[in-house]
Formats: C-alpha cells, structure tokens, sequence
C-alpha cells in the first residue's frame, strides 16, 4: 500500500487531523527518529497503523490489481434530449486512451437514443434495477429490459439509493445477485457518511457493505467496487489521492481475506467523490485506484475525456 513518510510528530499529527476518521498509514520512521518519537506514537497508536516495506518509498506506482482500468460516467437525473444530444457528440469526437474500460450512465429514459448515437467505444450502464425478472412492480426496471435495449453494466448501492430511497445492504446486494446472474456487470457502491468517517467507522461501514455482496454473490468477476465517500459526493470535496488511497488498499485486503487473494488482484476498486479533471491524474497515480466513477464532470465531454485519459499517470516509477 503507498504510504506517506514523516519526520517530525508536529507534522504526524497535522497529517492525523487531516484525516480525521481514518488510521491513517506512514512509512517506518529511521531509527533515530523513532527512538525520539516512541513515546508520541505510543499515545496515538489506537489510531493509527504504523507500516514498513523493505522497499524504498515508491513514487508512482502500477495497478495492485491486474484489470483494466474502468472509468464510468454516472449522469444521475440530469439531462434532456438535447443536452445529452450535445454530450454524446462531444465523447464521439474525443480522443480517448484505449487502454481503459469506458461506461456511461444516462438516466433511464435517454438509454435507448445514448444507445443508438455513442460510440461503440463506450458502454451504456444502468443507474439502477429490480431485485428481480419483471411483473407488477410499478415504477421498477427489469434487469431483462436494461439487457433489450444493450446495457452492459448496472450501478447499484449508489449513497443516493442507501439514504434517500432507503435502500438497506441486503437488498443491495440481492440486487446485484440477480443482475450478476443476468450476464450484467455491477458497479458495487459503497462509502461512509461524513458523522460515520469522523468517528472512525469508515472501514467498519465500508467492510460491511461489501459483506453484503459477498453474501450474495456467487462470482466476482463481473463486479467493480466504487468507493465513494458520501462526504464527497457533490460537495466540492474529495478525498485526498492518501485519504483513498488508504480506503481502497484496505478493501482490497479485505477481499483477500474474505473472499481469495484471486479476487482481491483481479476486482477493480474505484474511487468516486468530487472527481475532476484537475484531481484524477494525483488520484490515477495511487496503486489500489483502479479508476473512477465521475459524477457532476462526466455532463462535460471534454473534462469526461481529460480524467478517462489520467490512465496515463499509472505508471511505474522507474
């Protein structure tokens, strides 16, 4: 896991306020600094997990996964015909990196002209479905349909979806048992509320969630988990390249213990929360983020393009 160095407690603890919620990781001190430091990291050691490599501290580093790199647009309910009209031109003519797994997610009612007018480089995602096949469920969408009119991905367990439809864990991952089931891929959400990251539950909250669709699911190879701090979302605010950095490492240690070591290399984690064309190339250079999932940024081609393109800042330090 990339890890931020030290030398002085005063900056430990500026670091500690700045992530605040979080036991934030630091590289292992030089013996003479930890020996004047032992006492300090004594009264803070609840909170923080001290980590050592035998490596020297990498810069820019590859994926920890071995997948592709996955960018998805969500359009949440935004746009109309001609609006969107003017983005899926914008993403026609833009030169977008190949080595990257593309998907937008327009609003229900504009999947089928998104459909019939985006590039083929691109895929069509749903931002939602029904926890089962269709019947008398007014108002509800059919995995069966999203697949009639070409969707290959579904976005489920969204922060909008968990607090303000209400939708609980369980359900969630019932939900993307049956899309999985369908032959549809799952972005999995999950993320913490600001009150749940300042008292420290952010990987309670995160791990739980992620239970959820472990108890559910039969296969992983089809999902891509979303990390999305609900403090981010919208807001202005995004977690720092270390803030997300932290939190993806630790699903992907979770996977690995929970799940199989198999998993945990393949599943993609992204990170979703304020994305933006000045952020995501900081963001794309941390090894356990996989890519993004964009929210307010993916309504503008050219930005959309800019962070679908940061893939180039993945790179191996030499």
């Amino acid at each position: 896991m990339a890890v931020v160095s030290t030398s002085l407690a005063g900056a430990v603890t500026s670091q500690l306020n700045q992530f605040s919620g979080l036991r934030k990781s630091f590289l292992k001190l030089d013996a003479s600094t930890a020996n004047s430091n032992q006492s300090f990291f004594q009264n803070v050691a609840s909170h923080i997990r001290l980590a050592s490599s035998a490596k020297a501290c990498r810069g820019v580093v590859a994926m920890a996964g071995s997948g592709k790199f996955f960018v998805g647009g969500n359009w949440k309910c935004n746009g109309t015909k001609e609006s969107i009209s003017k983005l899926v031109s914008d993403l026609n003519s833009a030169t977008l990196e190949s080595d990257v797994d593309v998907v937008v997610s327009p609003p229900f009612v504009y999947i089928d002209q998104v459909k019939n007018s985006l590039t083929d480089r691109i895929d069509i995602a749903a931002q939602n479905c029904w926890i089962g096949k269709g019947g008398a469920f007014t108002g509800e969408i059919s995995v069966e349909q999203l697949k009639d009119l070409g969707c290959k991905w579904v976005v489920l367990g969204h922060s909008e979806r968990r607090h303000v439809i209400g939708e609980d864990d369980q359900f969630i991952g019932k939900k993307a048992a049956y899309a999985l089931s369908q032959g549809v891929g799952v972005i999995a959400c999950i993320g913490e509320l600001l009150e749940e990251r300042e008292a420290g539950k952010t990987f309670d909250v995160c791990f739980r969630q992620l239970k959820a669709y472990a108890d559910a699911v039969s296969s992983w190879d089809n999902i891509v988990i979303a990390y999305e701090p609900v403090w981010a979302i919208g807001t202005g605010k995004v977690a720092s390249p270390e803030q997300a950095q932290e939190v993806h490492a630790a699903v992907r240690d979770w996977l690995s213990k929970n799940v199989s070591a198999e998993v945990a290399s393949k599943t993609r984690i992204i990170y979703g929360g304020s994305v933006n064309g000045a952020n995501s190339a900081d963001l794309a250079k941390k090894e356990d983020i996989d890519g993004f999932l964009v929210g307010g940024a993916s309504l503008k081609g050219p930005e959309f393009a800019t962070i679908i393109n940061s893939v180039t800042a993945k790179k191996v330090a030499a």
